[in-house]
C-alpha cells in the first residue's frame, strides 16, 4: 500500500495544533496525537477539555498524508494517531512488519464517488475516466463500492485490497487512474468519476450525503481507529484519550457537526 511517493514528504506535517514535548514519554502529562485535518483534528479538538480535566494537555500533529501519521507512531515521535480505517491499518502492518494496534474504533467515514461532469451513473459514458486512491486498502475499497453499483466485476467481491488488475468485466471500458489519495478531489475537473475518501472530501468542500453519486451506507467496516504502539497502549493518556473519542459528548458532536458525512462507531 504505502507506496506513496517521497515528493509530498516536505509536505507532510502542517501545522501543530498546539506545542507539546514530543511523544513516547509516559510521565509526561502532554499526550501527542498525528491526525489528519478533517473530520479526525476537528474531532480532537473537541477532546481537549475533556482531557484537560484529567490534567492531560492533548498535542495534535495535523498530518496531509495517509503514510507519516503511522511512521511518526514507530518512531515514538507521536504517543498515537487518528487518522485511519482497521483494514488500511492491517495492510500497513502487513506490508512493513510492523505490530501498530487498534486502541478503539472510533467513528465511519463513508466513502464516496464524485463527478462535476456527471449527475448520474446512468450518464457515465463509454471510456470514461474513473481516478481512486493508489494504495490497496483505499483503493480496493473504491472498486468495491463501483463494483457493488454494477460499474465493474471483480475477481474476488469480497477482496478489500483488489485493485484494477483484478477487473474482471468493464461494461463501459472505464479507464482508471490511481493517484495519491489526498489529490484526489483537485481531479474533478479532468475525470469524469472521482473516488474520495470522506476526509478529503470534507476538506474540499464537498457534502457527501449531498454530492456522492454513490456512497457507502452505514454497515461498512471501514472503521475509523485510534492507534498506538503495543509497548503504550496501555498507557494511561492514551487510555484516557480513547474514553474520550468515545463518550457521550463526542458522540453529539460528530452527529450534529457532520451530518451523517461522518457517523459514530460506537
Amino acid at each position: 500500500m504505502i507506496k506513496l511517493l517521497a515528493p509530498l514528504a516536505a509536505l507532510l506535517l502542517l501545522v501543530g495544533c498546539s506545542s507539546g514535548s514530543g511523544g513516547g514519554n509516559a510521565d509526561s502529562k502532554t499526550l501527542t496525537v498525528a491526525a489528519t485535518a478533517v473530520p479526525h483534528a476537528e474531532i480532537l479538538k473537541q477532546v481537549k477539555p475533556i482531557l484537560a480535566k484529567e490534567g492531560i494537555e492533548l498535542d495534535i500533529k495535523v498530518f496531509a498524508d495517509y503514510v507519516q501519521p503511522n511512521t511518526q507512531v514507530l518512531e515514538k515521535t507521536v504517543d498515537a494517531n487518528y487518522f485511519q480505517s482497521k483494514p488500511y491499518l492491517d495492510e500497513f502492518n502487513k506490508q512493513h512488519s510492523t505490530n501498530l494496534t487498534v486502541v478503539t474504533g472510533v467513528h465511519i467515514e463513508p466513502f464516496g464517488a464524485y463527478s462535476r461532469k456527471i449527475k448520474s451513473l446512468d450518464q457515465l459514458a463509454d471510456g470514461a475516466t474513473v481516478s481512486l486512491p493508489n494504495d490497496p486498502s483505499n483503493g480496493g475499497r473504491a472498486l468495491l463500492l463501483i463494483a457493488k453499483h454494477g460499474l465493474i466485476t471483480l475477481k474476488d467481491p469480497t477482496s478489500p485490497i483488489s485493485t484494477p488488475k483484478d477487473i474482471v468485466t468493464n461494461p463501459k471500458n472505464l479507464k482508471f487512474r490511481e493517484l495519491e489519495a489526498a489529490i484526489l478531489p483537485r481531479t474533478l475537473d479532468e475525470v469524469d468519476l472521482a473516488l474520495i475518501n470522506t476526509n478529503y472530501a470534507l476538506a474540499a468542500g464537498l457534502n457527501p450525503t449531498k454530492d456522492a453519486l454513490l456512497i457507502e451506507d452505514k454497515d461498512s467496516p471501514y472503521v475509523n481507529v485510534l492507534v498506538s504502539r503495543a509497548d503504550n497502549k496501555d498507557d494511561p493518556r492514551v487510555q484516557a484519550l480513547a474514553k474520550a473519542l468515545t463518550s457521550p459528548e463526542i458522540k453529539a458532536y460528530i452527529e450534529q457537526q457532520y451530518h451523517g458525512a461522518v457517523l459514530p462507531a460506537f
